[in-house]
Protein backbone atom coordinates (compact mmCIF):
# COMPACT_ATOMS: atom_id res chain seq x y z
CA UNK A 1 0.00 0.00 0.00
CA UNK A 2 1.17 3.42 -0.86
CA UNK A 3 2.16 5.49 1.95
CA UNK A 4 1.34 9.32 1.96
CA UNK A 5 2.50 11.65 4.90
CA UNK A 6 0.82 15.18 3.53
CA UNK A 7 -1.46 14.76 6.46
CA UNK A 8 1.44 13.68 9.44
CA UNK A 9 2.55 16.83 11.17
CA UNK A 10 5.66 16.04 13.17
CA UNK A 11 5.44 18.04 16.69
CA UNK A 12 8.87 19.31 17.49
CA UNK A 13 10.32 22.34 19.92
CA UNK A 14 13.35 24.26 18.26
CA UNK A 15 16.79 24.03 19.63
CA UNK A 16 18.23 26.95 21.78
CA UNK A 17 20.74 27.84 19.06
CA UNK A 18 18.24 28.13 16.35
CA UNK A 19 15.61 29.65 17.19
CA UNK A 20 11.91 29.43 15.27
CA UNK A 21 10.27 33.28 14.71
CA UNK A 22 7.34 34.47 16.71
CA UNK A 23 4.15 34.45 15.27
CA UNK A 24 3.47 37.76 17.68
CA UNK A 25 4.38 40.64 15.79
CA UNK A 26 3.15 43.17 17.75
CA UNK A 27 6.69 44.07 19.44
CA UNK A 28 9.03 42.84 16.98
CA UNK A 29 11.63 43.86 19.58
CA UNK A 30 10.74 42.07 22.37
CA UNK A 31 11.91 38.77 23.23
CA UNK A 32 9.42 35.94 24.20
CA UNK A 33 10.99 33.61 26.38
CA UNK A 34 8.41 31.22 26.33
CA UNK A 35 8.88 27.62 25.38
CA UNK A 36 6.62 26.04 22.83
CA UNK A 37 5.68 23.24 20.78
CA UNK A 38 5.67 23.85 17.25
CA UNK A 39 3.75 22.18 14.89
CA UNK A 40 5.26 22.03 11.32
CA UNK A 41 3.36 20.19 8.45
CA UNK A 42 6.27 18.13 6.15
CA UNK A 43 5.63 18.03 2.68
CA UNK A 44 7.13 15.37 0.48
CA UNK A 45 4.94 14.89 -1.89
CA UNK A 46 1.60 15.05 -3.92
CA UNK A 47 -1.07 14.41 -1.31
CA UNK A 48 -2.59 11.92 -3.38
CA UNK A 49 -1.67 8.16 -3.45
CA UNK A 50 -1.48 6.53 -6.85
CA UNK A 51 -0.70 2.69 -7.99
CA UNK A 52 0.03 4.18 -11.63
CA UNK A 53 3.45 6.52 -10.09
CA UNK A 54 6.49 5.66 -11.38
CA UNK A 55 8.81 3.61 -9.48
CA UNK A 56 11.13 6.66 -8.55
CA UNK A 57 9.01 8.43 -6.52
CA UNK A 58 9.14 9.43 -2.83
CA UNK A 59 6.00 7.80 -2.35
CA UNK A 60 6.80 4.79 -3.41
CA UNK A 61 10.78 5.24 -2.09
CA UNK A 62 8.57 5.79 1.72
CA UNK A 63 6.90 1.93 1.56
CA UNK A 64 10.21 0.50 1.81
CA UNK A 65 10.67 2.33 5.17
CA UNK A 66 9.43 1.02 8.23
CA UNK A 67 6.81 1.83 10.66
CA UNK A 68 9.36 1.89 13.53
CA UNK A 69 11.68 4.85 11.14
CA UNK A 70 8.24 6.55 10.69
CA UNK A 71 7.64 6.64 14.47
CA UNK A 72 11.11 8.09 15.04
CA UNK A 73 10.68 10.75 12.40
CA UNK A 74 7.18 11.64 13.58
CA UNK A 75 8.25 12.21 17.59
CA UNK A 76 11.42 13.82 16.96
CA UNK A 77 11.12 16.58 19.68
CA UNK A 78 13.84 19.72 19.97
CA UNK A 79 14.07 22.49 22.58
CA UNK A 80 14.48 26.61 22.35
CA UNK A 81 13.11 29.75 22.87
CA UNK A 82 10.96 31.39 20.31
CA UNK A 83 12.98 34.43 18.75
CA UNK A 84 11.90 37.09 15.92
CA UNK A 85 13.80 38.25 13.19
CA UNK A 86 13.99 41.63 14.64
CA UNK A 87 15.50 40.18 17.71
CA UNK A 88 18.34 38.49 15.47
CA UNK A 89 19.13 40.44 11.96
CA UNK A 90 22.42 41.11 12.28
CA UNK A 91 23.24 37.44 12.64
CA UNK A 92 20.99 36.21 9.60
CA UNK A 93 22.61 39.32 8.38
CA UNK A 94 26.20 37.69 8.46
CA UNK A 95 27.49 39.63 11.53
CA UNK A 96 29.10 36.40 12.79
CA UNK A 97 29.74 34.71 9.67
CA UNK A 98 27.03 32.85 9.77
CA UNK A 99 28.36 30.29 12.18
CA UNK A 100 25.99 28.00 13.60
CA UNK A 101 23.39 28.53 11.46
CA UNK A 102 23.77 26.36 8.15
CA UNK A 103 24.05 22.90 9.51
CA UNK A 104 21.50 22.19 10.53
CA UNK A 105 19.81 25.50 8.44
CA UNK A 106 18.03 28.06 10.53
CA UNK A 107 14.34 28.78 9.75
CA UNK A 108 14.57 32.31 10.35
CA UNK A 109 18.00 32.02 7.64
CA UNK A 110 16.20 29.74 5.44
CA UNK A 111 12.94 32.39 5.14
CA UNK A 112 15.41 35.52 4.51
CA UNK A 113 17.62 33.77 2.18
CA UNK A 114 14.27 32.62 0.21
CA UNK A 115 13.15 35.89 0.14
CA UNK A 116 16.31 37.65 -0.71
CA UNK A 117 16.19 34.81 -3.68
CA UNK A 118 12.74 35.89 -4.93
CA UNK A 119 13.52 39.95 -4.83
CA UNK A 120 16.32 38.72 -7.43
CA UNK A 121 14.22 36.33 -9.36
CA UNK A 122 12.05 39.45 -9.88
CA UNK A 123 14.53 40.41 -11.79
CA UNK A 124 13.67 37.90 -14.81
CA UNK A 125 9.90 37.93 -14.21
CA UNK A 126 9.90 41.51 -14.91
CA UNK A 127 12.55 41.26 -17.94
CA UNK A 128 11.32 41.72 -20.87
CA UNK A 129 13.18 38.61 -23.18
CA UNK A 130 11.07 38.44 -26.48
CA UNK A 131 13.11 39.57 -29.06
CA UNK A 132 9.63 40.26 -31.24
CA UNK A 133 8.95 42.81 -28.42
CA UNK A 134 9.88 46.77 -29.50
CA UNK A 135 10.06 46.84 -25.66
CA UNK A 136 12.50 43.59 -25.54
CA UNK A 137 15.66 44.38 -22.71
CA UNK A 138 14.01 46.43 -20.52
CA UNK A 139 11.32 45.77 -17.16
CA UNK A 140 7.60 44.87 -18.44
CA UNK A 141 6.50 47.43 -15.04
CA UNK A 142 6.79 50.75 -14.43
CA UNK A 143 9.42 51.47 -11.30
CA UNK A 144 5.70 52.40 -9.53
CA UNK A 145 3.94 48.70 -10.24
CA UNK A 146 6.76 46.54 -10.32
CA UNK A 147 5.54 44.52 -7.29
CA UNK A 148 2.19 44.63 -7.43
CA UNK A 149 2.58 43.40 -11.23
CA UNK A 150 4.30 40.74 -10.16
CA UNK A 151 1.82 39.80 -7.90
CA UNK A 152 4.31 40.64 -5.02
CA UNK A 153 2.54 43.66 -3.46
CA UNK A 154 3.09 41.88 -0.10
CA UNK A 155 6.78 41.89 -0.16
CA UNK A 156 6.99 45.01 2.05
CA UNK A 157 9.17 47.11 -0.47
CA UNK A 158 8.99 50.39 -2.45
CA UNK A 159 11.13 50.16 -5.43
CA UNK A 160 13.33 53.44 -5.50
CA UNK A 161 15.27 53.23 -8.27
CA UNK A 162 15.63 50.98 -12.01
CA UNK A 163 19.11 50.21 -13.10
CA UNK A 164 20.43 50.40 -16.18
CA UNK A 165 23.64 49.16 -18.71
CA UNK A 166 24.93 50.22 -21.93
CA UNK A 167 24.47 46.97 -23.74
CA UNK A 168 27.62 48.14 -26.22
CA UNK A 169 29.38 45.60 -23.81
CA UNK A 170 30.84 41.91 -25.26
CA UNK A 171 27.71 40.24 -23.28
CA UNK A 172 25.43 39.01 -26.22
CA UNK A 173 24.14 36.32 -23.88
CA UNK A 174 23.32 38.61 -21.08
CA UNK A 175 21.89 41.75 -23.11
CA UNK A 176 18.64 41.45 -25.19
CA UNK A 177 17.66 43.10 -28.14
CA UNK A 178 14.39 43.58 -29.89
CA UNK A 179 14.77 42.22 -33.74
CA UNK A 180 11.96 45.30 -35.03
CA UNK A 181 13.64 48.98 -36.14
CA UNK A 182 11.46 50.69 -33.64
CA UNK A 183 12.82 49.94 -30.17
CA UNK A 184 12.83 51.63 -26.70
CA UNK A 185 16.23 52.00 -26.91
CA UNK A 186 19.07 51.01 -28.73
CA UNK A 187 21.76 50.86 -26.51
CA UNK A 188 20.48 49.78 -22.81
CA UNK A 189 19.17 46.84 -20.94
CA UNK A 190 17.54 46.93 -17.56
CA UNK A 191 19.40 45.41 -15.62
CA UNK A 192 17.74 45.29 -12.10
CA UNK A 193 16.60 47.83 -9.34
CA UNK A 194 16.87 49.68 -5.58
CA UNK A 195 14.17 49.09 -3.67
CA UNK A 196 13.60 50.36 0.51
CA UNK A 197 11.50 48.40 3.36
CA UNK A 198 8.20 50.20 4.03
CA UNK A 199 7.41 50.87 7.76
CA UNK A 200 5.80 48.20 8.24
CA UNK A 201 8.23 45.33 7.08
CA UNK A 202 11.06 47.81 8.71
CA UNK A 203 9.35 47.19 12.05
CA UNK A 204 9.11 43.31 11.43
CA UNK A 205 13.16 43.29 9.87
CA UNK A 206 13.70 45.42 12.93
CA UNK A 207 15.83 47.93 10.80
CA UNK A 208 15.01 49.91 7.47
CA UNK A 209 16.96 47.86 4.64
CA UNK A 210 18.07 49.27 1.01
CA UNK A 211 18.37 46.36 -1.02
CA UNK A 212 19.81 45.95 -4.67
CA UNK A 213 18.32 43.49 -6.79
CA UNK A 214 20.72 42.52 -10.37
CA UNK A 215 19.58 40.51 -13.46
CA UNK A 216 21.48 37.40 -14.00
CA UNK A 217 21.02 35.13 -17.04
CA UNK A 218 18.01 33.16 -16.87
CA UNK A 219 18.23 30.00 -18.95
CA UNK A 220 21.44 30.57 -21.34
CA UNK A 221 25.14 29.54 -19.59
CA UNK A 222 27.04 30.68 -23.13
CA UNK A 223 27.80 34.10 -21.38
CA UNK A 224 30.68 32.36 -19.58
CA UNK A 225 32.25 32.01 -23.11
CA UNK A 226 31.75 35.49 -23.34
CA UNK A 227 34.20 36.58 -20.20
CA UNK A 228 37.69 37.10 -21.01
CA UNK A 229 38.61 35.16 -18.09
CA UNK A 230 41.13 37.94 -17.46
CA UNK A 231 41.88 39.93 -14.53
CA UNK A 232 42.46 43.76 -14.22
CA UNK A 233 43.11 46.13 -10.92
CA UNK A 234 39.70 47.37 -9.74
CA UNK A 235 41.19 51.21 -9.45
CA UNK A 236 41.82 50.80 -13.17
CA UNK A 237 38.26 52.07 -13.33
CA UNK A 238 38.59 54.91 -10.49
CA UNK A 239 36.79 52.13 -7.67
CA UNK A 240 38.99 53.79 -4.83
CA UNK A 241 41.34 51.06 -3.94
CA UNK A 242 44.13 51.37 -2.12
CA UNK A 243 45.88 48.01 -3.40
CA UNK A 244 46.88 47.45 -6.89
CA UNK A 245 47.15 44.14 -6.48
CA UNK A 246 43.55 43.65 -5.98
CA UNK A 247 41.77 42.35 -8.90
CA UNK A 248 38.21 41.65 -10.35
CA UNK A 249 37.30 39.75 -13.77
CA UNK A 250 37.30 42.66 -16.75
CA UNK A 251 34.32 41.83 -18.40
CA UNK A 252 32.57 42.58 -14.66
CA UNK A 253 33.97 45.75 -14.51
CA UNK A 254 33.26 46.94 -17.66
CA UNK A 255 29.38 46.43 -17.21
CA UNK A 256 29.64 47.83 -13.81
CA UNK A 257 31.41 51.18 -14.87
CA UNK A 258 30.93 51.72 -18.38
CA UNK A 259 28.42 54.26 -19.64
CA UNK A 260 26.81 55.89 -23.20
CA UNK A 261 26.20 59.99 -22.57
CA UNK A 262 23.79 59.49 -25.81
CA UNK A 263 21.58 57.62 -24.37
CA UNK A 264 19.27 58.45 -21.16
CA UNK A 265 18.72 55.17 -19.81
CA UNK A 266 22.61 54.34 -19.77
CA UNK A 267 24.08 58.36 -19.29
CA UNK A 268 24.84 57.05 -15.74
CA UNK A 269 27.25 53.74 -15.58
CA UNK A 270 25.51 51.07 -13.24
CA UNK A 271 28.24 52.68 -10.54
CA UNK A 272 27.42 55.72 -10.86
CA UNK A 273 23.66 54.78 -10.37
CA UNK A 274 23.95 52.49 -7.18
CA UNK A 275 26.42 55.02 -5.44
CA UNK A 276 23.63 57.94 -6.05
CA UNK A 277 20.98 56.25 -5.00
CA UNK A 278 22.40 54.59 -1.57
CA UNK A 279 23.85 58.07 -0.53
CA UNK A 280 20.07 59.03 -1.28
CA UNK A 281 18.27 56.80 0.96
CA UNK A 282 21.20 56.89 3.93
CA UNK A 283 20.90 60.36 3.82
CA UNK A 284 16.66 60.07 3.64
CA UNK A 285 17.01 57.85 7.24
CA UNK A 286 19.80 59.58 9.14
CA UNK A 287 18.31 58.41 12.38
CA UNK A 288 17.15 55.03 11.69
CA UNK A 289 18.67 51.47 11.93
CA UNK A 290 19.83 50.59 8.58
CA UNK A 291 21.37 47.44 6.66
CA UNK A 292 22.42 47.23 2.87
CA UNK A 293 21.59 44.07 1.05
CA UNK A 294 22.48 43.02 -2.17
CA UNK A 295 20.98 39.89 -3.75
CA UNK A 296 21.48 38.37 -7.87
CA UNK A 297 21.70 35.45 -9.22
CA UNK A 298 24.33 34.27 -12.01
CA UNK A 299 25.91 37.04 -13.31
CA UNK A 300 23.89 39.32 -11.04
CA UNK A 301 25.63 37.96 -8.71
CA UNK A 302 29.15 38.61 -9.63
CA UNK A 303 27.97 42.81 -9.73
CA UNK A 304 25.97 41.85 -6.00
CA UNK A 305 29.41 41.27 -4.82
CA UNK A 306 31.28 44.06 -6.71
CA UNK A 307 28.37 46.91 -5.93
CA UNK A 308 28.86 45.53 -2.39
CA UNK A 309 32.78 46.07 -2.17
CA UNK A 310 32.17 49.17 -3.93
CA UNK A 311 30.12 50.60 -1.27
CA UNK A 312 32.28 50.13 1.51
CA UNK A 313 35.07 51.02 -0.31
CA UNK A 314 33.72 54.40 -1.15
CA UNK A 315 32.39 54.57 2.59
CA UNK A 316 28.92 55.31 1.64
CA UNK A 317 27.81 52.27 4.72
CA UNK A 318 29.07 54.69 7.38
CA UNK A 319 27.06 57.43 8.20
CA UNK A 320 27.53 61.00 9.63
CA UNK A 321 27.79 60.04 13.56
CA UNK A 322 29.99 57.55 12.50
CA UNK A 323 28.01 54.44 12.50
CA UNK A 324 28.86 51.59 10.56
CA UNK A 325 25.85 50.04 8.26
CA UNK A 326 26.19 46.13 7.31
CA UNK A 327 26.61 45.35 4.27
CA UNK A 328 25.78 42.22 3.22
CA UNK A 329 25.54 39.68 -0.40
CA UNK A 330 23.32 36.79 -0.97
CA UNK A 331 24.80 35.30 -3.49
CA UNK A 332 22.87 32.62 -6.00
CA UNK A 333 24.75 30.07 -7.94
CA UNK A 334 27.20 32.99 -8.89
CA UNK A 335 31.30 33.09 -10.40
CA UNK A 336 34.10 33.78 -8.95
CA UNK A 337 34.74 37.86 -9.40
CA UNK A 338 38.37 38.46 -8.14
CA UNK A 339 41.67 36.75 -7.23
CA UNK A 340 43.01 36.33 -3.84
CA UNK A 341 44.04 39.88 -2.90
CA UNK A 342 40.22 40.81 -3.93
CA UNK A 343 39.28 38.28 -1.32
CA UNK A 344 40.94 39.82 1.42
CA UNK A 345 39.99 43.58 0.98
CA UNK A 346 36.42 42.81 1.13
CA UNK A 347 36.37 40.96 4.02
CA UNK A 348 38.67 43.54 5.73
CA UNK A 349 35.73 45.78 4.82
CA UNK A 350 33.53 43.85 6.59
CA UNK A 351 30.93 42.84 3.74
CA UNK A 352 29.54 39.91 4.66
CA UNK A 353 28.60 37.41 1.56
CA UNK A 354 26.98 34.10 2.00
CA UNK A 355 26.90 32.18 -1.59
CA UNK A 356 24.18 29.82 -2.14
CA UNK A 357 25.32 26.93 -5.05
CA UNK A 358 24.13 23.56 -5.89
CA UNK A 359 27.41 21.53 -6.29
CA UNK A 360 25.97 20.19 -9.63
CA UNK A 361 26.21 23.97 -11.42
CA UNK A 362 28.71 24.98 -13.48
CA UNK A 363 28.60 28.79 -12.90
CA UNK A 364 30.21 28.82 -9.68
CA UNK A 365 33.40 26.96 -11.15
CA UNK A 366 34.04 29.73 -13.36
CA UNK A 367 36.03 31.45 -13.82
CA UNK A 368 39.37 30.35 -12.54
CA UNK A 369 38.91 26.50 -13.12
CA UNK A 370 42.62 25.29 -12.82
CA UNK A 371 43.89 28.23 -10.45
CA UNK A 372 41.14 29.03 -7.66
CA UNK A 373 40.82 28.47 -3.91
CA UNK A 374 40.77 24.88 -3.70
CA UNK A 375 44.41 24.32 -4.75
CA UNK A 376 47.15 24.24 -2.11
CA UNK A 377 47.92 27.49 -0.61
CA UNK A 378 51.30 26.77 -2.00
CA UNK A 379 50.50 27.05 -5.28
CA UNK A 380 48.04 29.67 -5.18
CA UNK A 381 50.78 32.21 -3.39
CA UNK A 382 52.76 31.38 -6.64
CA UNK A 383 50.20 31.83 -8.89
CA UNK A 384 48.23 34.87 -7.44
CA UNK A 385 50.15 37.46 -9.76
CA UNK A 386 48.86 35.74 -12.95
CA UNK A 387 45.67 37.33 -14.47
CA UNK A 388 43.32 34.05 -14.20
CA UNK A 389 44.08 32.62 -10.90
CA UNK A 390 40.94 33.62 -9.15
CA UNK A 391 38.94 33.09 -5.39
CA UNK A 392 35.71 32.69 -4.51
CA UNK A 393 34.76 35.04 -1.34
CA UNK A 394 32.29 34.47 1.84
CA UNK A 395 30.75 31.84 3.24
CA UNK A 396 29.17 29.12 0.87
CA UNK A 397 26.09 26.87 1.73
CA UNK A 398 26.87 23.49 -0.94
CA UNK A 399 22.59 22.51 -1.77
CA UNK A 400 22.25 19.27 -4.26
CA UNK A 401 19.33 19.09 -6.65
CA UNK A 402 20.04 14.63 -6.11
CA UNK A 403 18.42 15.16 -2.86
CA UNK A 404 14.91 16.90 -4.00
CA UNK A 405 12.50 13.42 -4.67
CA UNK A 406 10.58 16.54 -6.89
CA UNK A 407 13.47 16.61 -9.28
CA UNK A 408 14.01 14.57 -12.14
CA UNK A 409 17.71 13.45 -13.86
CA UNK A 410 18.71 15.58 -16.28
CA UNK A 411 21.87 16.41 -17.98
CA UNK A 412 20.37 20.02 -19.04
CA UNK A 413 23.05 22.19 -16.84
CA UNK A 414 20.26 25.33 -16.86
CA UNK A 415 18.31 23.31 -14.81
CA UNK A 416 21.38 22.96 -11.84
CA UNK A 417 21.94 26.36 -12.68
CA UNK A 418 17.71 27.98 -12.16
CA UNK A 419 16.96 30.09 -9.71
CA UNK A 420 14.12 29.28 -8.52
CA UNK A 421 15.71 25.24 -8.44
CA UNK A 422 17.84 26.88 -5.89
CA UNK A 423 14.96 27.93 -3.72
CA UNK A 424 13.34 25.03 -4.15
CA UNK A 425 16.35 23.12 -2.67
CA UNK A 426 16.51 26.13 0.20
CA UNK A 427 13.20 24.88 1.40
CA UNK A 428 13.81 21.52 1.60
CA UNK A 429 17.04 21.79 3.33
CA UNK A 430 17.89 21.12 7.10
CA UNK A 431 21.69 20.54 7.34
CA UNK A 432 24.41 17.73 5.36
CA UNK A 433 22.76 14.33 5.40
CA UNK A 434 19.62 15.73 6.23
CA UNK A 435 16.05 14.21 4.65
CA UNK A 436 14.43 16.44 1.82
CA UNK A 437 11.58 17.93 3.54
CA UNK A 438 10.24 21.36 2.47
CA UNK A 439 9.71 23.24 5.71
CA UNK A 440 7.32 25.87 3.73
CA UNK A 441 5.84 23.66 1.30
CA UNK A 442 6.69 26.41 -1.17
CA UNK A 443 5.15 25.87 -4.40
CA UNK A 444 7.02 23.24 -6.63
CA UNK A 445 5.68 24.11 -9.56
CA UNK A 446 7.86 27.67 -9.76
CA UNK A 447 10.63 24.93 -10.38
CA UNK A 448 9.50 24.51 -13.89
CA UNK A 449 8.95 28.22 -14.69
CA UNK A 450 11.53 28.24 -17.39
CA UNK A 451 13.12 24.86 -17.19
CA UNK A 452 12.25 21.41 -17.37
CA UNK A 453 13.15 19.85 -14.33
CA UNK A 454 9.80 18.30 -12.27
CA UNK A 455 9.63 14.65 -12.24
CA UNK A 456 6.94 14.62 -14.76
CA UNK A 457 3.97 12.88 -12.60
CA UNK A 458 3.69 16.19 -10.78
CA UNK A 459 2.08 17.36 -14.24
CA UNK A 460 3.65 20.92 -14.12
CA UNK A 461 4.11 21.87 -18.26
CA UNK A 462 8.09 23.34 -18.83
CA UNK A 463 9.34 26.95 -18.93
CA UNK A 464 5.32 27.34 -18.71
CA UNK A 465 5.67 31.59 -17.73
CA UNK A 466 4.56 33.25 -20.65
CA UNK A 467 2.60 36.21 -21.71
CA UNK A 468 -0.70 36.01 -22.77
CA UNK A 469 -1.14 35.46 -26.38
CA UNK A 470 3.01 36.97 -26.87
CA UNK A 471 2.04 40.13 -25.01
CA UNK A 472 -1.04 40.88 -28.38
CA UNK A 473 -4.10 42.51 -27.60
CA UNK A 474 -7.02 43.27 -29.35
CA UNK A 475 -7.61 46.98 -30.62
CA UNK A 476 -10.56 48.69 -30.34
CA UNK A 477 -11.09 48.26 -34.49
CA UNK A 478 -10.27 44.37 -33.67
CA UNK A 479 -7.28 44.12 -34.85
CA UNK A 480 -4.15 42.68 -32.91
CA UNK A 481 -1.82 44.76 -31.68
CA UNK A 482 1.64 44.75 -29.26
CA UNK A 483 0.04 47.51 -27.07
CA UNK A 484 2.13 50.59 -26.07
CA UNK A 485 3.42 50.68 -22.47
CA UNK A 486 3.57 53.26 -19.83
CA UNK A 487 6.89 55.45 -20.79
CA UNK A 488 9.44 53.57 -18.59
CA UNK A 489 11.62 55.79 -15.77
CA UNK A 490 14.98 57.29 -16.88
CA UNK A 491 17.42 58.33 -14.61
CA UNK A 492 16.04 60.90 -11.71
CA UNK A 493 17.95 63.86 -11.13
CA UNK A 494 21.00 63.06 -9.11
CA UNK A 495 21.94 66.02 -6.56
CA UNK A 496 25.27 66.99 -7.97
CA UNK A 497 27.23 66.94 -4.57
CA UNK A 498 26.31 63.48 -4.49
CA UNK A 499 28.58 63.74 -7.68
CA UNK A 500 30.90 65.33 -5.83
CA UNK A 501 31.38 63.44 -3.20
CA UNK A 502 31.43 60.35 -4.39
CA UNK A 503 34.06 61.95 -6.86
CA UNK A 504 32.06 60.83 -10.14
CA UNK A 505 32.52 62.92 -13.08
CA UNK A 506 29.36 64.18 -14.91
CA UNK A 507 28.57 66.03 -17.98
CA UNK A 508 25.88 68.44 -16.74
CA UNK A 509 25.17 69.17 -20.73
CA UNK A 510 24.45 65.57 -21.88
CA UNK A 511 20.74 64.70 -22.11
Amino acid sequence: MAISLSNISLTFTPPNRFPFPSQNHSSPHKLTSVNRRTTIRRVLSKTKTSRSLPSTSIITNLENKTEQQLDNEQSLTLTSKTQTLADCWRSIQGEDDWIGLLDPLDPILRSELIRYGEMAQACYDAFDFDPFSKYCGSCRFTRQNFFQGLLMADHGYNVTRYLFATSNINLPNFFKKSRWPKVWSKNANWIGYVAVSNDELSERLGRRDITIAWRGTVTRLEWIADLMDFLRPINSDNIPCPDPTVKVESGFLDLYTDKDESCRFCKYSAREQILTEVKRLTELYPDEELSITITGHSLGSALAILSAYDVAETGLNVMGDSRGIPVSVFSFSGPRVGNVRFKERIEQLGVKVLRVVNVHDVVPKSPGFFLNESVPSQVMKFAEGLPWSYSHVGVELALDHKNSPFLKPTGDLSCAHNLEAHLHLLDGYHGKGQRFVLATGRDIALVNKACDFLKDHYLVPPHWRQDHNKGMVRSEDGRWVQPERSKLDDHPEIPHHHLRQLGLAFDNSTQ
